[in-house]
């Protein structure tokens, strides 16, 4: 059973900057973040295969970068630019394969506790 261990959550001002940190304890695959905000559904962030490729939800275009330190098995979210509407709980997820980040599913086989980024105007 893979564990993920996230950190990096706070609250900073709007225009600010947030660094997400989260760490596996096995060898995974596919690594990403999804948040979800008090009344909405949970949704995808970031993500990032094993090979290097990304994904980004359209809200976060050009604000966030998802990388990776494969070695470590670690995956990071660097957030800047940051909105009110950022603010949700920030769930770090991985999967063994790669098959979710091409199928869109949300349904990944591991999840970190989450983490609170508050945003404020």
């Amino acid at each position: 059973q893979v564990q993920l261990v996230e950190s990096g959550g706070g609250l900073v001002q709007a225009g600010g900057s947030l660094r997400l940190s989260c760490a596996a304890s096995g060898n995974i695959n596919l690594m990403g973040w999804f948040r979800q905000a008090p009344g909405k559904q949970r949704e995808l962030v970031a993500a990032r295969t094993s090979g290097g490729s990304t994904k980004y939800a359209d809200s976060v275009k050009g604000r966030f970068t998802i990388s990776r330190d494969n070695d470590k098995n670690t995956v990071f979210l660097q957030m800047n630019s940051l909105r009110p509407e950022d603010t949700a709980v920030y769930y770090c997820a991985a999967d063994r394969l790669n098959a979710p980040y091409y199928s869109g599913g949300a349904k990944w086989d591991y999840w970190g506790q989450g983490t609170q980024v508050t945003v404020s105007s």
